[in-house]
């Protein structure tokens, strides 16, 4: 019976933080109808500003406390709120919820910068110094008993302030209707305003008090959300003490799993994955009201052709043939993975671009997909990659059927929830056997990823890996346009217009959705495989939550329905990453924030940049002149460069030039040809009077 108090204590002393940050959360969510990813990373950026200013510079405790929560919590609530989300206040949930991820994938990104992730931080505890609290068998430090009474104080003037206050009717009012509650004489922006800051502020204030208590992580402290998350869920996102009810569940639940989980090779990671566990059982049970400030954008679709995505699928080839002839093997190996990584950037387009479905584990079904080959396929056995696609695609389909009734915040929660148990809990699992059978996932280690063998050759170099990937590529992309122009992929894009309607005409919400979760999944397999043999070894950690959240940004700021977001991910991932490091190696760590940074830019171009890349260039694609001449004039290039004539610079550089320049006197010619086609009654007026009109005109009289 001591023990247990002893470990309810710490449980209660933990929950208490949960319930600070939780709070937060829903402050944040019941009054901008912005649910914010972002809130732990603040509470993350908090803990490491509140170290610096104390420990780092030697600052007194209260004084750095109160810069932090009374200054720069302040100032950063503000900063969000004006530069990153009042852009996005009036559009659709998905974009709110795009800019809160490229934000927690950039805070993460910047503390790693400004902090060197490699050197230990220690915080002590307030009060250490004073001699515990007693009561009955259970110890409670002071620092365990100033978090409980933040806790409450924290609840009981979050409820004055949202039930007693007219700032508080204003801040909840504003999310339903900003328009009608601004004809009332409040303002909406001044509510909205308010709310940041408070939440920021609750993050800081969780995130300080959480950090004596653990390592002083990036990526732990911001994913300590998670726990948050849970206890947000259970209050619904909209009540506050249901929210210190799931913190107090969540607290106490990892306590008693650290004190009684039988200790064996297989449960550790249990307890760590447990509050995601908990998050995604909690909603897949609790009952979910309408999501605040819901409205949908939608855009329409791209319509792609089959001539265009062959011509497309032999770009990606070529491009990929181009690369082994000029690069150098070590080049080679640091550009490979853009192929495969487009291939599992090309797994969110069926999922999210056609279907509506938001997804954030779509690196983690690339993992699952990497260790199936790596266990079947020692040899590089072709039918391996068949399983594969087969494995991760059951575990799509398994996401999908318990998932059925959940959508936009509530989906992305379940598959965030689900990435962190793969991370914390499935993928460090030692090898076991299962009704007779051994399996292993990452068996705590490396897993070796062989080169496939096909028509009796065995692809093991990195060119050849490069060029097998891209046509893997190639394929896949024609695959998913036959997808988008099938009878399914209409059905999948009227399932993302309205799931009400789409089941009134008779479609079965369970089969298209549990379909298509598992097509994406099986892509994002393939291309994990792929990844895998061209990294050779793979392990855990390259297949995480926070590693696959900038795949996640970039594919949305291509546009998640065009059929080339793949090679534009692929592409626009690992392409300035090397080429940077390579001309300014100093920029390593600015390119770290290079996702999140174009993220936070996606409110200019929510369709996305290829669709519009896309018209740009179509009329070079429609001038046979121009893409002959660019064709011709590259050729020439890549003849000089295989020669040894010109290096890879002269040649990017010369390439984009006359294709830029190509682009440019396509686009003027055609426009001239539409400005000549002026229909006869707008001469004059539309184009200026010419001499010979006048005959045109008496000669088309005369006939009439």
């Amino acid at each position: 019976m001591e023990q247990f108090l002893i470990f309810g204590v710490v449980g209660l002393s933990t929950a208490a933080v949960y319930a600070v940050i939780g709070s937060g959360l829903v402050l944040t969510y019941t009054t901008t109808g912005v649910f914010n990813f972002a809130h732990g990373a603040a509470g993350m950026l908090s803990a490491f500003a509140y170290w610096q200013l104390a420990v780092g510079w030697g600052w007194p405790v209260p004084l750095a406390l109160a810069a932090v929560l009374l200054v720069l919590a302040p100032a950063f609530g503000l900063l969000v709120e004006k530069v990153v989300l009042r852009p996005v206040q009036n559009l659709g949930e998905a974009e709110r919820l795009v800019m809160t991820v490229a934000l927690l994938s950039g805070l993460i990104a910047a503390a790693r910068w400004i902090w060197d992730p490699n050197l230990p931080r220690p915080l002590t505890t307030f009060f250490f110094e004073r001699r515990p609290l007693h009561i009955g068998p259970a110890v409670i430090t002071w620092h365990q008993a100033l978090t409980m009474a933040v806790a409450v104080l924290v609840a009981v003037g979050l409820w004055i302030l949202l039930n007693r206050t007219r700032t508080g009717t204003e801040m909840r009012a504003a999310v339903d209707d900003r328009a009608l509650v601004g004809l009332t004489g409040a303002d909406p922006v001044k509510a909205n305003r308010v709310a940041w800051v408070l939440g920021t502020q609750l993050a800081a204030l969780g995130g300080i008090l959480i950090a004596p208590t653990i390592a002083l992580d990036a990526a732990q402290l911001s994913l300590l959300i998670v726990s948050a998350y849970t206890a947000a869920i259970f209050g619904r996102l909209r009540s506050l003490p249901l929210t210190f009810l799931g913190a107090a569940v969540v607290g106490c639940m990892e306590s008693y799993l650290t004190g009684y989980l039988p200790q064996n090779q297989y449960l550790p990671g249990l307890r760590l994955a447990a509050p995601a566990l908990l998050l995604f059982l909690a909603l897949l049970l609790f009952p979910h009201g309408r999501l605040r400030g819901r409205d949908r954008k939608l855009r329409p679709v791209p319509t792609p052709t089959m001539r265009g995505t062959w011509i497309f699928a032999a770009v990606i080839v070529v491009f990929s043939l181009v690369l082994v002839t000029v690069l150098d093997e070590v080049d080679i190996i640091s550009y490979g993975p853009m192929f495969a990584l487009g291939v599992v950037a090309l797994s969110f387009v069926p999922l999210s671009g056609f279907a509506g479905q938001i997804s954030l584990c779509q690196l983690s079904m690339a993992g699952i997909g990497a260790v199936v080959w790596g266990q079947l396929a020692p040899d590089g056995q072709p039918w391996a990659l068949v399983a594969a696609f087969a494995v991760s695609a059951l575990a799509g389909a398994l996401i999908a059927v318990p998932a059925l009734r959940l959508s936009g915040v509530y989906l992305a929660l379940a598959t965030a929830a689900f990435a962190v148990v793969l991370d914390r809990w499935i993928f460090t699992l030692p090898s076991f056997e299962l009704l007779g059978v051994r399996i292993s996932v990452f068996n705590q280690g490396a897993v070796d990823m062989a080169g496939p063998r096909l028509l009796g050759f065995r692809l093991d170099e990195p060119a050849e890996l490069m060029v097998f990937a891209a046509v893997c590529l190639a394929l896949g992309s024609l695959a998913v346009a036959a997808l988008r122009l099938s009878r399914f992929g209409r059905r999948l894009i009227a399932l993302r217009d309205s799931e009400a309607a789409y089941a009134t005409l008779g479609g079965s919400l369970l089969v298209a959705r549990v379909l298509v979760f598992a097509l994406s999944a099986g892509i994002a397999g393939v291309g994990g495989v792929l990844y895998g043999m061209q990294l050779q070894s793979v392990t855990a950690d390259q297949f995480t939550f926070v590693a696959g959240l900038p795949i996640f940004l970039i594919a949305v700021i291509g546009g998640l329905g065009a059929v080339g977001n793949g090679l534009f991910t692929g592409t626009a991932y690992l392409g300035p990453i090397h080429l940077l490091n390579a001309v300014a190696p100093w920029t390593h760590n600015i390119v770290q924030l290079l996702p999140a940074l174009a993220g936070l830019g996606f409110a200019r171009h929510p369709e996305g940049i290829v669709p519009g890349q896309r018209r740009g260039w179509e009329p070079l694609a429609r001038s046979r002149v121009a893409l002959s001449a660019l064709i011709g004039g590259f050729a020439v290039l890549w003849l000089l460069r295989v020669g040894d004539l010109i290096g890879n610079t002269v040649l990017l550089l010369g390439t984009v030039v006359l294709a830029l320049a190509l682009r440019t006197w396509a686009q003027s010619k055609e426009a001239a040809d539409v400005k000549a086609e002026v229909p006869v009654e707008w001469w004059g007026v539309r184009r200026p009077w010419r001499a010979e009109d006048e005959e045109v005109l008496s000669r088309g009289i005369a006939g009439g």
